[in-house]
């Protein structure tokens, strides 16, 4: 679960000082060309050197990144799997692979350097209708939260099991996914009630 919380690298570093919309600007662009233009190793190398130049300017921690793509890489694997069963496709999956890669982590660098309020900031000014923006904002907000309450729920979990079998840890963590969704479920009802009180309906 510590995976969810922000790190944002050294805070005065060159990468954080730039303007959210120049960072945001250059990450959809970069994403952009990575998926559309041919396939090609120049652009990828250009890309793969200029994230790498951010990530020393950012002073964001290398074993951080791994982690956060390892915890995207079951929806680049299954992408690229789908892509090797199909013939037309089947010689490109190592270039599909590095294309998601990059792209995963393009958003990892620009989100772990830029504040979650610049990102919102920007989406204002671009005139992104409020009730998305508000969506977002709670679902930001209220993510973190679960994610403090199923930590909560594994350490006590853990408490009452004097075992290290595996065997019990998959029955455990269903268990706990369970009852997170029920909880989530009801505490969307009473912020959706309490929100309709205060006449955001």
């Amino acid at each position: 679960m510590r995976l969810l919380t922000h790190q944002h690298g050294h805070p005065h570093s060159p990468v954080h000082r730039l303007p959210a919309e120049i960072k945001l600007g250059t990450g959809l662009v970069l994403i952009t060309l990575t998926v559309l233009l041919p396939p090609g190793v120049a652009w990828l190398l250009f890309t793969a050197g200029l994230l790498a130049l951010t990530i020393g300017l950012s002073r964001l921690s290398p074993w951080f990144l791994v982690k956060r793509l390892l915890l995207l890489a079951p929806f680049v694997l299954g992408v690229v799997v789908v892509n090797a069963f199909q013939p037309a496709y089947r010689a490109h999956w190592p270039l599909l692979l590095l294309r998601s890669g990059l792209c995963l982590l393009t958003v990892i660098v620009v989100s772990n350097t830029t504040p979650f309020s610049e990102v919102l900031r920007v989406l204002r000014r671009l005139r992104v209708p409020a009730l998305l923006i508000t969506t977002i904002a709670l679902m930001h907000r209220y993510l973190f939260v679960l994610s403090e309450e199923a930590e909560r729920m594994r350490r006590a979990r853990a408490s009452r099991t004097f075992t290290r079998r595996r065997s019990w840890q998959w029955p455990a963590l269903a268990s706990v996914a369970g009852q997170l969704f029920i909880r989530a479920s009801e505490r969307a009802e009473r912020i959706y009630a309490a929100m309709c009180a205060r006449g955001m309906k």
